[in-house]
């Protein structure tokens, strides 16, 4: 007899597990090759969090990471599988690109701060919008508009980044770089003017802006009317409809809401790191959010876990990479398309042992 498992071991106990049994696959791999699997944890968990270098370039990564899982989980509660994540995160670095590159040079970093964000969200959302709006109206799958839309925002920035905004007697496509007062400020400063020592690394205030935006989400979705809607249309949008609400609408709303998230990448990278428009700076962080929304079970908490569990494991496979050649950067991916396989796919392939187990415990 299996009996419902408890809530706590849904949200908990069964992602923890689809890790642990990801990472006993990947120490398989490592012992296949020759090498020492407890050797290479050690060395991944110290290059992500041995010191304030490497804590500092875990965190720059999981920032962009939880941007693009809020993405994902917003729409997946509207029953949609926004695959369009990496497009969105390149517009939305283009929206922040263009905004800085018209006023770096006459507006303060006060009032630029949040024009970034707002040109970020408006690009990612508006790149969202035509996807949302096939989806609700004409009948299209938003797996195969999204997917699509990722190709064409990379032709479109190939051709402004070559032909528009390239710097002039420049042969790399590159933009000028923008003014020192339009960079987003770094960490280590901010840390060293309260008397904090760290090192410095790629970690800005984009951090804090991530943090903000899984309050937002959490309070749009559970404490709204507006999320309430939303998640009725996902559960069940025959009902939703029985209730008054129109499901076409609510599916613009979530992509529109979606595609801002993701926008948010293009703060970091492109106001907090590179500090200048420049092509592939986005990196499968749209890609990797869908994980991300999935181990994190689609709640703001466990995609910052995720999002946190996926930087340790791009700082600390870097680490990795140098330290042990054998281990090249290739079969880091091939580590973290484990944990997506056994966090998607795989979701519930521990769930009978554990509800076996907690039979067992009811029965005793």
């Amino acid at each position: 007899m299996r009996v419902p498992l408890p809530r706590w071991a849904d949200m908990a106990l069964i992602p923890v597990a689809n890790v642990v049994l990801a990472l006993f696959a990947a120490g398989l791999i490592v012992l296949i090759i020759g090498e020492n699997p407890l050797k290479a944890v050690r060395i991944m968990v110290a290059g992500a969090l041995g010191d304030s270098e490497g804590v500092g370039y875990t965190l720059y990564y999981a920032t962009n990471y939880i941007f693009t899982g809020l993405a994902v989980a917003v729409a997946f509660h509207a029953g949609l599988f926004n695959i369009g994540g990496e497009g969105q995160a390149y517009l939305g670095g283009l929206g922040v690109g263009l905004v800085l590159l018209a006023f770096d040079r006459v507006l303060p970093l006060a009032a630029l701060i949040p024009l970034a964000v707002l040109a970020a969200a408006l690009f990612g959302a508006a790149w969202a919008f035509i996807p949302a709006y096939l989806q609700a109206y004409r009948g299209s799958h938003i797996v195969i508009t999204t997917i699509m839309f990722n190709f064409l925002a990379s032709a479109l920035m190939v051709y402004l980044m070559v032909n528009v905004l390239i710097a002039p007697h420049q042969m790399s496509p590159e933009s000028r770089e923008l003014a020192p007062g339009a960079w987003l400020p770094q960490v280590k400063p901010v840390l060293a003017a309260i008397g904090v020592t760290v090192a410095r690394s790629p970690l800005n205030l984009s951090f804090l802006l991530a943090l903000l935006a899984c309050v937002g989400v959490w309070a749009y979705l559970w404490h709204t009317p507006w999320g309430y809607e939303l998640r009725t249309v996902g559960q069940s949008e025959r009902a939703a409809v029985y209730a008054g609400v129109k499901p076409g609408r609510i599916i613009v709303v979530a992509m529109l809401v979606s595609g801002a998230l993701a926008g948010f990448v293009g703060v970091n990278e492109i106001m907090g790191v590179h500090h200048r428009l420049l092509l592939n700076f986005n990196l499968g962080y749209g890609f990797t959010g869908i994980a991300v929304a999935l181990m994190g079970r689609n709640h703001p908490v466990g995609v910052v876990l995720a999002g946190l569990l996926f930087g340790i494991l791009s700082q600390g496979g870097a680490e990795l990479a140098f330290e042990i050649p054998a281990i090249t950067p290739e079969m880091i991916v091939v580590i973290q398309g484990l944990i997506i396989l056994f966090s998607g796919a795989l979701a519930n392939f521990s769930r009978p042992f554990f509800e076996r187990v907690f039979a067992a415990t009811a029965r005793a």
